[in-house]
């Protein structure tokens, strides 16, 4: 798995130099998109120079450093953290959680939901209720984990149909995540799901006839129906709260029109 810039590295330089190794991007060619030079860009680097404010941003910016770890350059080169972090029950995010309810209301009978950094569930319509119905309890006590409903074989493991494919596609999710965002929480998350036992592939599965779906579907059983769900993932533009940074929408397209008719059956 990719190595990440640690936390116990000593002030900007060697944090910068770390995330453009791992963005593969050389001194010059940050130079170049920074407007700076190569030569800067190495004193920074080696703590021969300090940057500026404007520069820390202007450089994590074309390293597509997360929001979070922005605050993070910007106290190693001794200023203030540029982004907040406000709770998303906090007042000043009532608009933002109204919208992201309406959002998700109106995507009914389909499910929809809202997670976190950690693929916490935030939010959830209806359609995602319908689906997780009768999970294991201790799976849906808060915070409620997404990817632990998913992948866990006490969760919804057992009924999806293409349960290798889907969970192939769930952690390469994670890692392109890891590789992202330095975060030991996510990375142990990670761990966590990828050790869960998966069962024998299921034999009627691989000799049935492909279906000529536009992406990798999740197949998931629901009261002895196979539902078709194609997933599309939304985040913010140009954020400037952490914590709006990190939210995804997630959102399960009907790939098939009897899935979409069953939907609209259950929730009218």
């Amino acid at each position: 798995m990719t190595t990440h810039p640690s936390t116990t590295d000593q002030g900007v330089g060697p944090l910068l130099r770390a995330w453009r190794e791992q963005r593969r991007v050389s001194q010059l060619e940050l130079a170049l998109r920074a407007d700076s030079s190569a030569r800067h860009i190495s004193f920074i680097e080696t703590g021969r120079s300090r940057p500026s404010e404007e520069m820390v941003l202007r450089l994590a910016e074309h390293l597509d450093v997360p929001v979070r770890e922005r605050n993070a350059l910007l106290l190693a080169a001794g200023y203030a953290p540029r982004y907040p972090e406000t709770p998303l029950d906090d007042p000043a995010l009532g608009a933002l959680r109204e919208g992201i309810e309406r959002l998700i209301g109106g995507y009914e009978p389909y499910p929809a939901l809202v997670v976190d950094a950690l693929y916490n569930v935030v939010a959830a319509n209806r359609g995602i209720m319908t689906l997780i119905d009768g999970v294991c309890e201790t799976l849906l006590e808060p915070p409620l984990n997404a990817m632990r409903l998913a992948l866990h074989p006490r969760g919804l493991a057992p009924r999806i149909r293409n349960l290798r494919a889907w969970r192939g596609h769930l952690l390469e999710q994670m890692e392109r995540q890891i590789a992202l965002h330095r975060s030991e929480p996510l990375r142990a998350l990670y761990e966590e799901v990828a050790a869960y036992p998966v069962p024998p592939a299921d034999p009627a599965e691989e000799t049935s006839e492909p279906v000529p779906y536009f992406a990798l579907p999740l197949r998931i059983e629901h009261e002895g129906r196979t539902l078709s769900f194609i997933s599309s993932i939304s985040t913010f533009n140009t954020p400037m709260d952490v914590t709006v940074a990190e939210l995804a929408i997630e959102t399960l397209l009907p790939a098939d029109p009897a899935t979409v008719k069953y939907l609209q059956s259950l929730l009218p």
